[in-house]
């Protein structure tokens, strides 16, 4: 995205691990809250062989610093490697391309990588792919959506635009903050203190870009096929595939087992359901909501389902282009009237958990209660603030992506404002994720439309930053208000976690004040196989972890 001004501090406390946090489902350090899920792992990894996983259309072009949304951002996450990898138990952050990163201040920062590592294509990864890929990724006139994740950067100010159409072009090229030292160190200096640098830098927009990228940027094939030096490379991307290889050229520790991952680009969940029922799909991590109803999936699949507490939230989001959802009186009315717990029992079967905040329960910081009334379920109070904030005139819509298996649930809550407020609401269905995120991204709607978050780092800060800091990327609504940007930023100037979390916290609690999203519920995510594959877990971040699947 372009911006005129930069965005306020990213820079958050400590390196945060997940935590259980009290939920009526399996800790985070588990792999599934079933028996089921564990029997997966009874036997030695065998290596060989292709698997198929359910996949959905990406939004943006597979550019680490160009994908900000879960579709691209799997793929990615199989492509490409960074500094820092994440325990896929536990989330906690792990040295991978980086052999150190030393700092004795929280403000400069030393690193060094491990000699002879290599992208998919046999040149090694040195320190100027991470400087000059961090430089192209940050520089304004490149336009890339996750250009602000290296705003703690000193120098970012100064690659920036100086106008929404870059008009005014950036006072500089490169961030003063970065220097190559010799080919396997570099140095990162931050406008202020960063307590938990080196806990973000595992995320996909810190990504080294190879040289042959650096070279010629804007060839289009490194749209469909990004040069990463991850685990997998990609061999086919096509509207309903997306084949993966394992890279012959892997240098880290975290090897796969499979020869190849085959991406199967689902719109309806139904399909991909049916096909993992009937064995010709070996993982989705995608259940459909009837099938979730009575435990029928369970049923259907037998000692081949599993279920992981996951760092995603669910919200709905009010478009700023409509005039009559800038009343924070009538969205509070809103939300008061969302039944959440008859939805996540009755819809989701338990899989969900009623969100009483913005902030994803399995990270260090959450605090409980958040949203306070405003996300109990009160029809009464509801009706009576929905009537004296004026009401919503006309025909309030919600709009959904059709291949996530979103009617459900967003119907359920129009007919709840129907019945209890009297309210005309109809949902307004796009074909597919991509389509969703580009009208809002284009900010085309109007209503509400489904927002969700599956964080990019364990931290509280990674669900405030990102979604509310004025002029954010992901701040899908164009929340602004002052005195939360300020607490962020007093926040990322703690000197230790605690005094961090506090601060965020009252950060969150600003938002009950002028809700910019309302929550749902917290995610618990079900998954499943096929007879054919063993080993096979979900990531703390929901997502598939594909190097820890064996075909049996």
């Amino acid at each position: 995205m372009r911006r005129i001004t930069p965005l306020v501090a990213l820079s958050i406390s400590g390196v945060m691990l997940l935590a259980a946090c009290g939920q009526d489902v399996a800790a985070p350090s588990d792999s599934s809250s079933s028996s089921a899920g564990t029997a997966t792992s009874a036997g030695p990894a065998k290596d060989g062989g292709t698997i198929t996983v359910r996949g959905c259309t990406a939004q943006n072009p597979l550019i680490p610093s160009d994908t900000n949304e879960v579709c691209g951002g799997n793929v990615l996450d199989a492509v490409t490697a960074k500094l820092v990898h994440y325990n896929s138990d536990t989330a906690a952050p792990e040295l991978d391309v980086a052999q150190s990163i030393e700092t004795t201040d929280n403000q400069h920062f030393t690193v060094k990588l491990n000699p002879g590592y290599k992208f998919s294509d046999g040149t090694e990864v040195k320190a100027k792919n991470f400087v000059d890929g961090w430089n192209w990724a940050a520089y304004g006139p490149n336009a890339q959506q996750n250009a602000y994740f290296f705003e703690p950067i000193a120098g970012y100010t100064d690659v920036q635009c100086g106008d929404a159409d870059c008009k005014v072009k950036p006072k500089a090229k490169t961030m003063s903050g970065l220097k190559v030292v010799d080919d396997h160190t570099f140095t990162i200096s931050t406008s202020e203190k960063v307590s938990n640098l080196k806990v973000r830098l595992g995320y996909t927009a810190f990504a080294p870009l190879p040289d042959s990228f650096l070279a010629n940027p804007t060839d289009k094939k490194w749209e469909k096929f990004p040069i990463g030096a991850g685990p997998f490379t990609i061999s086919q991307n096509t509207a309903t595939q997306i084949v993966l290889k394992k890279n012959p050229n892997y240098s880290g520790k975290v090897k796969p087992h499979v020869d190849e991952v085959d991406y199967k680009i689902y719109n309806d969940a139904g399909p991909a359901y049916n096909d993992v029922v009937a064995n010709n799909l070996d993982v989705s991590d995608l259940i459909p909501t009837d099938q979730l109803t009575n435990d029928q999936w369970k049923n259907d699949l037998p000692n081949r389902w599993g279920i992981r507490q996951s760092g995603v939230t669910q919200t709905i989001t009010a478009s700023s282009k409509d005039k009559q959802l800038a009343n924070q009186d009538l969205i509070k009315a809103l939300s008061m009237d969302i039944d959440r717990a008859t939805i996540t029992k009755q819809i989701f079967a338990g899989s969900r958990t009623p969100a009483d905040g913005w902030v994803s329960p399995v990270v260090d910081g959450y605090k409980k209660g958040q949203c306070g009334q405003w996300c109990t379920y009160d029809k009464t109070k509801a009706k009576a603030m929905y009537d004296k904030a004026g009401g919503y005139k006309g025909t309030l819509t919600i709009a959904v992506n059709g291949d996530g298996d979103h009617k459900a649930w967003s119907q359920a809550v129009c007919n709840g404002w129907k019945n209890d407020l009297g309210l005309n609401c109809q949902l307004k269905v796009a074909p597919d994720f991509k389509t969703l995120r580009d009208q809002v991204t284009k900010r085309e709607l109007m209503g509400f439309f489904r927002t969700g978050w599956q964080m990019d780092y364990p931290s509280i800060e990674n669900f405030l930053t990102p979604l509310y800091a004025t002029g954010a990327s992901s701040n899908d609504g164009d929340y602004s208000n002052k005195a939360f940007d300020a607490k962020l930023q007093q926040a990322a100037a703690a000197p230790d976690d605690a005094q961090a979390n506090k601060l965020y916290q009252e950060a969150e609690a600003l938002l009950a004040q002028d809700m910019p999203a309302i929550p749902l519920w917290t995610v618990s995510t079900p998954y499943a196989w096929s007879t054919k594959v063993t080993n096979v877990k979900l990531t703390p971040f929901g997502t598939i972890d594909l190097t820890a699947i064996s075909v049996k």
